[in-house]
C-alpha cells in the first residue's frame, strides 16, 4: 500500500499548482482521502478531505473558495487544485487515506509529503 504526492514546487503568490496522489495496492475509491499541510514550526493541519462513505469534500476555511480536490478513479489519484496561493499556503503537503470511508476518523496510510513554497 502506498501513497504518492508530487506536484510541489515554487510558485510566486497569487499563482497556481495542482498536486497529485497516485495510490498503488489499493484502489482510492473506497476510501476518504485526505491533504494536511506542515508548516515549519507548526502542527499538521487538515487541508482538504474526500469521503467516500458520504461523497463529500471538506475544506479548511483558509482554503476554501481557493483550492479544489478531485479524484480520478481511473488513474487511482486524487488531486489538489490550488489557486490564488498565499505565503501561508508554503508548507509540506501530504496525502493520507482512511480505511472507513470517511473523513472525520484517522487516517490510516500516509504518503510521502511535496514541498510547496509560494514566494516572490
Amino acid at each position: 500500500v502506498q501513497l504518492q504526492a508530487s506536484g510541489g514546487g515554487l510558485v510566486q503568490p497569487g499563482g497556481s499548482l495542482r498536486l497529485s496522489c497516485a495510490a498503488s495496492g489499493f484502489t482510492l475509491d473506497y476510501y476518504a482521502i485526505g491533504w494536511f499541510r506542515q508548516a515549519p514550526g507548526k502542527e499538521r493541519e487538515g487541508v482538504s478531505c474526500f469521503s467516500s462513505d458520504d461523497r463529500n469534500t471538506y475544506y479548511a476555511g483558509s482554503v476554501k473558495g481557493r483550492f479544489t480536490i478531485s479524484r480520478d478513479n481511473a488513474k487511482n489519484t486524487v488531486f489538489l487544485q490550488m489557486n490564488s496561493l498565499k505565503p501561508e499556503d508554503t508548507a509540506v503537503y501530504y496525502c493520507a487515506a482512511a480505511r472507513s470511508g470517511s473523513c472525520l476518523g484517522g487516517m490510516d496510510y500516509w504518503g510521502k509529503g511535496t514541498q510547496v513554497t509560494v514566494s516572490s
